[in-house]
């Protein structure tokens, strides 16, 4: 009894246990799933960490950044709108609206503005993930082979992809409406949320059931091999549509009015519209005009006809998918003989070294063969249209009449817009990580560390193949412009002036934005930091001012005489020798180092430094 007792109030050394042990105190049993459950979990998974979205593998951190991307800007403009409803008391007459609250047609362009970004934003994230929608080879060889159903693997993507789309639905939407009710101040707070909420969340989920069907009804009807010629062309049609539709709200806020004072058919054949009748219908109720009644029918009607056809589609086109996938694509021709005089004139003039010939077609056949390279250019190409559109195009109203007006500055700016997009786009494919194995071919012709002639060559091929892309794209843009061009762009020393202006930023982009690349393309490593998204778009969105607003400055001048043609290409020739010179040294720096070889870590055996 007394050893009891001792063993109680004796305090007694803890007795060391090993580190299985010490974690299987504290273990942690996971949930019971059933096989739907981790299928669903799989395929949103792959939404989110397949090559194009995430090439890091890190699905959770790409994640959260886009939904904080497409989340704050509806709470921001939302926040924004508090000094519109709530005007400061000292300021000067002409700056407030009359007692704080805004002309009615100034508040419909707002609530336009939320309609029109839930549309926007839900398509382009929906073409984004076009490639997930259906199985694929890895699906097909993995999946098909474990003791899984057919109809539970269906089941599971189709649940993954409601998911996906309710998920960024509610994430796009609902920030908002948190700091809208006191920034607009509204009469009647449940209509307002009602028709608010209903609105952007049937607009955006129109927009992306409505790509979702297109896509099934193409891949039904045209089959695997057709739907990939026309699948590219469709994603970046849809973006640039999608973008420019937002981009040119500043322009279309102003003739909203006319469009539906006027009863203009116009407003019958836009999806927005149909949302904004439906917003406009709930919040003023019987009060309403008939043209919102009119657009809200048809935005229910469109609403239930999209989920109907992708319903009903859907399926048909996932079997047909399967079925193609399996046995496998038929053999075809890939020889262009469009491009062999090209090619022909290229080996003897700009790609005469052996080396640099070997670099040269092997950006072009990686570029046109690998879907995530493409998927970069599409975006950037979408972009970039877009900015140029909403750069060019004005409306004006005039004599209750909508009449489109092109811009000559919006024209000429339109230029470094066009070859500053094709530049970064290219550089940020050529950059991606992702298939470093290709690699090995050039180690073993010219060895490791690279020698500095041979780097020259490879490096330089590089540049000459975007520099010829961006030019060719550039001048095609500007000869179809010269098309429609107001008459002060006619004359011939104005277009003199424009080609000069092209040619000098093709060059000068190329050899900033690939000042510090050092290596092959599509040949480089996995960041091992995660980069910062919010600093690499502001990069981008910092240098792009510059860049328009060169040409809009200096085409004038240029276009006075034949003295500052000279000068202005003296200028442009001086800079790219000097970035060509300051070129040349980076690469040199570049070879002298000591590279690790492929089993070595930088870390802790080098503490991430060269020796």
């Amino acid at each position: 009894m007394s050893d009891t007792f001792q063993r109680l109030f004796t305090m007694s050394e803890a007795q060391p246990l090993a580190l299985n042990a010490q974690a299987a105190l504290n273990l942690v049993r996971p949930p019971h799933r059933s096989q739907l459950s981790w299928l669903i979990r799989h395929f949103l998974e792959r939404f989110f960490n397949h090559e194009t979205a995430s090439p890091d593998g890190d699905a959770k951190t790409r994640l959260v950044q886009i939904a904080a991307a497409t989340g704050l800007p509806g709470l921001m403009v939302a926040v924004y709108l508090w000094p519109v409803y709530h005007p400061f008391p000292h300021w000067p007459p002409g700056r407030h609206w009359s007692g704080g609250t805004p002309p009615y047609w100034l508040q419909v362009n707002h609530h336009f503005f939320f309609v029109l970004y839930s549309f926007v934003v839900m398509g382009i994230i929906t073409v984004f993930e076009w490639d997930m929608f259906f199985p694929d080879l890895l699906d097909i060889f993995v999946l098909t082979t474990l003791p899984v159903p057919d109809r539970r693997l269906f089941l599971a993507r189709v649940a993954a992809i409601t998911i996906l789309i309710a998920g960024f639905l509610f994430n796009v939407n609902m920030l908002a409406p948190l700091a809208l009710p006191a920034a607009t101040d509204p009469p009647n707070l449940l209509r307002f949320l009602a028709g608010h909420l209903l609105a952007v969340f049937a607009s955006g989920l129109f927009a992306a059931v409505f790509v979702l069907a297109l896509q099934a009804v193409l891949v039904s009807l045209l089959g695997e091999r057709l739907f990939r010629r026309l699948s590219l062309f469709l994603q970046g049609f849809s973006i640039a549509v999608l973008l420019m539709l937002l981009f040119l709200f500043p322009v279309l806020s102003g003739v909203v009015p006319f469009f539906l004072q006027s009863n203009s058919p116009y407003t019958l054949y836009c999806p927005p519209f149909w949302f904004l009748g439906i917003y406009q219908r709930l919040l003023e109720g019987p009060t309403a005009l008939p043209v919102y009644v009119r657009l809200a029918q048809i935005g229910y009607a469109a609403l239930l006809i999209t989920i109907a056809a992708a319903v009903v589609a859907y399926p048909v086109a996932y079997l047909r998918r399967v079925r193609q996938l399996i046995e496998g694509p038929g053999t075809r021709d890939t020889r262009n003989v469009i491009a062999h005089p090209f090619s022909a004139f290229l080996h003897v003039t700009l790609v005469r070294h052996p080396v640099r010939r070997a670099v040269f077609h092997f950006i072009s056949q990686t570029l046109l063969r690998v879907p995530r390279y493409r998927i970069y250019l599409v975006l950037c190409g979408g972009i970039g249209f877009s900015v140029v559109a909403a750069s060019i195009l004005r409306f004006t109203v005039t004599h209750n009449h909508i009449r489109l007006e092109i811009s000559a500055d919006g024209m000429r700016a339109s230029i470094g817009i066009i070859a500053f997009w094709i530049v970064a786009g290219l550089r940020m494919a050529f950059l991606a990580s992702g298939n470093k194995q290709g690699s090995w071919v050039f180690r073993i012709v010219h060895g490791k560390p690279p020698r500095f002639l041979t780097a020259m060559e490879e490096f330089l091929a590089a540049k000459i193949w975007v520099f010829l892309c961006g030019i060719t794209v550039t001048l095609a843009a500007c000869v179809a412009f010269h098309a429609f061009a107001p008459p002060e762009l006619l004359p011939w020393p104005v277009i003199a002036g424009q080609l000069l202006i092209v040619l000098g930023m093709c060059v000068l982009l190329t050899d900033v934005l690939f000042l510090n690349v050092r290596i092959v393309p599509f040949t480089g490593d996995a960041a091992r930091e995660q980069p910062n998204l919010a600093f690499t778009v502001l990069k981008y969105f910092a240098f792009l001012p510059v860049v328009v607003s060169l040409p809009l400055a200096i085409a004038p001048w240029i276009e006075t005489s034949g003295l500052h043609y000279f000068l202005v290409g003296t200028v442009i020739a001086a800079a790219h020798l000097l970035l060509r010179h300051s070129y040349r040294r980076v690469l040199l720096e570049h070879c002298n180092l000591l590279h690790l070889e492929d089993d070595e870590e930088e870390f802790p055996m080098s503490l991430g430094l060269r020796y």
